[in-house]
C-alpha cells in the first residue's frame, strides 16, 4: 500500500511530532470509500479480530479511522465508540457519517498523542493506518496508556508475501521487509494471525481506480492487467498484544 511505503519512508512521526500524509484516502477519499465497500467481502477480518478480543459491550478506540467507514460495525455491538483521525476533512466526514450514532465520537488527533485518558479502553483498533513497524513505538506506549488491564491492542496490516496483492506491493516497495516487520511486532509482545480475504468490486472500472490510488502508476497498470475479473485475493495480519491485568516481573 502507498501508505506503508510514505511512512516507511517518513521520519519517526513520535519523535517529530508530525503526521504522515496518507496519500490513498487523504487525497482520494470518493475512491477510498469504494475501496473499503470491496475490502474484505466475507468479513473474514471482522470474524478473526472478534475472536482474538470480541468488543461486544465494551470501549472501542479506532486510531487512524479515516472517515469513519469502521465505526458503525463497531458500534453496532460495542459499549462505545472513540474514532482518532489526525486530517481535518477526514474527521469532518466521519462525524458526518456516525452523526445518528449515540455511543461514537470522532476525535481529532494523532496515534502518539492519543486525545483519551489514560485506562479508558478495553480495545484499541487500527487498520492499516500509523502501525507499519519500526517508528510506530510511540503509538503503541500511547496504546498501552489509555488500555485497561486485560485489554488489547490490536494492529491489522497487509501481508506483502502472499501475492497477488503483496508481490505488488514489494514491487513499490523494494525496501519494505515484510519478516522484518513481522519479527519487530513480536518483539513487542504480539502475537499473529493471517487473514485470507476477497476484494470484490461492482465492476472494472472501480477495481482500477482503487488499484490506482494504491500504487505507482506503473505496478497499477500491471495489477489492473493481472486482475482478470472483479475479485482480488489479499491477505492481512492481524497482530494483538493484551495489556496485562496484574504486575509483571522481570
Amino acid at each position: 500500500m502507498r501508505a506503508a511505503l510514505a511512512a516507511a519512508r517518513a521520519p519517526d512521526p513520535g519523535a517529530t511530532g508530525t503526521v504522515v500524509p496518507s496519500p490513498n484516502i487523504w487525497h482520494w477519499p470518493d475512491v477510498y470509500e469504494v475501496e473499503n465497500h470491496a475490502q474484505d467481502s466475507g468479513g473474514a477480518i471482522w470474524g478473526a479480530l472478534r475472536a482474538a478480543h470480541d468488543f461486544a459491550g465494551r470501549d472501542v478506540v479506532d486510531v487512524g479511522c479515516g472517515d469513519g467507514f469502521h465505526l458503525p460495525v463497531f458500534a453496532a455491538s460495542a459499549r462505545s465508540v472513540t474514532g482518532v483521525e489526525p486530517h481535518a476533512p477526514l474527521v469532518e466526514r466521519a462525524r458526518r457519517r456516525v452523526a445518528e450514532l449515540t455511543n461514537v465520537t470522532v476525535l481529532a488527533g494523532p496515534a502518539q498523542r492519543l486525545p483519551l485518558a489514560e485506562a479508558s479502553a478495553d480495545l484499541v483498533h487500527a487498520r492499516t493506518a500509523y502501525f507499519f513497524g519500526p517508528g510506530c513505538e510511540p503509538g503503541l506506549r500511547e496504546a498501552d496508556r489509555v488500555l485497561r488491564p486485560g485489554g488489547a491492542l490490536a494492529v491489522v496490516d497487509l501481508d506483502a508475501t502472499a501475492g497477488p496483492y503483496g508481490a505488488w506491493m514489494r514491487a513499490d516497495m523494494p525496501h519494505y521487509d515484510p519478516s522484518a516487520v513481522e519479527a519487530f511486532f513480536a518483539r513487542h509482545g504480539f502475537d499473529c494471525r493471517r487473514v485470507d480475504t476477497l476484494w470484490r468490486f461492482p465492476d472494472r472500472e472501480s477495481l482500477a481506480a482503487v488499484l490506482r490510488i494504491e500504487f505507482s502508476p506503473r505496478v497499477a497498470e500491471r495489477a489492473i492487467a493481472e486482475s482478470s475479473g472483479l475479485t482480488i485475493p489479499v491477505r492481512y495480519r492481524l497482530h494483538v498484544r493484551r495489556k496485562p491485568t496484574g504486575i509483571v516481573r522481570a
